[in-house]
């Protein structure tokens, strides 16, 4: 398998991403939202691209339902599964952040080690990490999908923030108290955060 890989040379395109960066009027960047289920990810990442898609910017979102119908449907909870769910999407947020794009993603990528290897993958230049601060209380009054009731049930395995652990980021560019503030105070403050990056 190692010497296969020997034979794996990466291609070098006449186009590159500064190229790209001027044909779309901004560099590609990641905004990676992460937090508990429940928190707001989904909902901020939402409305902040109809916000950059208003102010012309070219965008698009990851999140983890659809990647999980799609091109990570082979995959299932367990740890290994989750670590290789974010390894996958880290590689297909880097080729779009090449292609220009901005891309936001909203997953609960619960531990550091995983964070920062998607980091590394992206390069630390490309990527911004957003910490939804949401308490595990707050998520579960919110819980639209009846999850965390499942989990408490023992219904659901491997559930973050029940039976599998949430670690929380060590240093992220922005925490975002969604438990505190409405989704337009939200967006304004990763607007504000993301001032000069975009």
């Amino acid at each position: 398998m190692a010497s296969e890989k020997l034979h794996i040379i990466p291609h070098k395109h006449q186009i590159q991403s500064s190229d790209r960066a001027k044909l779309m009027g901004h560099p590609g960047k990641v905004i990676w939202f992460i937090g508990l289920s429940g928190s707001g990810k989904s909902t901020l990442a939402s409305e902040l691209e109809r916000r950059l898609y208003e102010a012309g910017k070219h965008t698009y979102i990851l999140d983890g339902d659809n990647i999980r119908s799609g091109l990570n449907s082979d995959l299932d909870f367990s740890d290994e599964s989750r670590k290789e769910n974010i390894r996958r999407i880290s590689e297909v947020a880097k080729l779009m952040t090449d292609a220009g794009i901005i891309v936001l993603t909203a997953f609960i990528t619960p531990f550091e080690e995983e964070r920062q290897k998607v980091k590394a993958t992206i390069g630390a230049e490309n990527y911004f990490e957003i910490f939804v601060n949401c308490p595990l209380e707050e998520c579960e009054k919110r819980d639209v999908k009846g999850l965390y009731a499942k989990a408490r049930k023992g219904e659901i395995s491997n559930f973050t923030g029940i039976s599998s652990p949430f670690e929380e980021p060590k240093n992220p560019d922005l925490k975002v108290p969604s438990h505190q503030l409405s989704i337009d105070e939200g967006v304004n403050l990763v607007l504000q955060a993301l001032d000069g990056r975009l």
